[in-house]
């Protein structure tokens, strides 16, 4: 199980996390879903030991005591790309960085259908993403932590996704996914949480989905509905 427990973190005075606890199970999909400015870079960060400074725990029960990030793949929001790699050079990059013997990525880029030989600072933002995800599915990771992973993919890419993280998923991995896109939480979380404000409001299981949209629209919308009313 990956766990967050009671996280806080604040940049002087800015408290941006408040006593933020979250689970993600094996073989489950964990929606993470909040307006911009609700702290969830910040909450990944923390996890994933890209922050510091911050107070509550975080662990992985496939590695007790060590790091999150040595079970854990991780995919930000804007993943970057060392100039004058290629594609192959990048996947093979992460592959070595973390000790892991290099693999054949045919069948893979069957799927994902990506120019590996080209400079990968020369791609299309979707393809980035194809990229990035490209190095977390070639290696065989405890947990993955996607953050906006739907961001720039086409439809055909988008409905590919889908049902790759529900194969993960059946065949074990704990999946931590946030995104703008409801619709890609809802067609394949198992739960979502909800932050606000560095706090999580919510939790919905997969059964309350479908008051999760009017419930937000009327948390974050609710002057501009009355002003809506007025209007139309």
């Amino acid at each position: 199980m990956l766990q967050i427990s009671h996280l806080a973190k604040a940049y002087g005075r800015n408290q941006v996390l408040h006593d933020v606890s979250l689970r993600v199970l094996p073989g489950t999909i964990h929606g993470l879903v909040g307006a911009n400015g609700a702290g969830k870079t910040t909450l990944i960060n923390c996890l994933y030991g890209l922050e510091t400074g911050f107070s509550g725990t975080v662990t992985a029960t496939a590695a007790p005591g060590r790091p999150v990030r040595e079970t854990t793949g991780l995919l930000p929001c804007e993943p970057y790309f060392y100039p004058r790699l290629t594609g192959r050079e990048y996947v093979q990059f992460c592959l070595q960085a973390r000790r892991r013997p290099l693999v054949d990525l045919n069948g893979w880029n069957q799927l994902l259908e990506l120019p590996l030989d080209r400079y990968a600072d020369e791609y299309s933002t979707g393809m980035r993403k194809k990229l990035a995800l490209l190095a977390l599915f070639v290696q065989d990771f405890a947990y993955l932590v996607l953050d906006e992973p739907f961001n720039g993919l086409d439809l055909e890419a988008g409905l590919l996704l889908k049902e790759i993280l529900k194969r993960l998923r059946a065949r074990g991995t704990g999946i931590l996914l946030t995104s703008h896109l409801l619709a890609a939480l809802t067609e394949t979380a198992d739960e979502i949480s909800v932050l606000v404000g560095g706090r999580i409001q919510r939790r919905y299981a997969a059964a309350e989905f479908g008051t999760l949209e009017a419930d937000l629209l009327d948390h974050l919308h609710r002057e501009k509905l009355g002003l809506l009313d007025h209007l139309l």
